[in-house]
């Protein structure tokens, strides 16, 4: 079975900062621990709600955005004399 700091290690972010280590060090490794786990992508992504409706529209502009964009990008350099 699984201990409550077991669970606090996976949702939270712990850094280790040692005596000597500069400040800008330390949060250019904070920085990208956000990254990695993907912190700030989930931020932007409950920032607003959205319909599913909504979303679903959004995806299918979005797919059909790169089809013309593919197409275009085949036909362009396709033909060569």
């Amino acid at each position: 079975m699984m201990s409550d700091k077991n669970k606090d290690d996976k949702s939270n972010i712990h850094i280790s900062i040692s005596d000597g280590m500069p400040i800008e060090k330390a949060l250019r490794k904070f920085k990208r621990m956000c990254d990695n786990y993907g912190i700030v992508k989930e931020y932007r992504k409950r920032e607003s709600y959205c319909k599913p409706s909504v979303k679903l529209k959004e995806k299918l502009e979005a797919a059909e955005k790169r089809r013309k964009k593919a197409i275009t990008k085949n036909t362009r350099f396709g033909k060569k004399i």
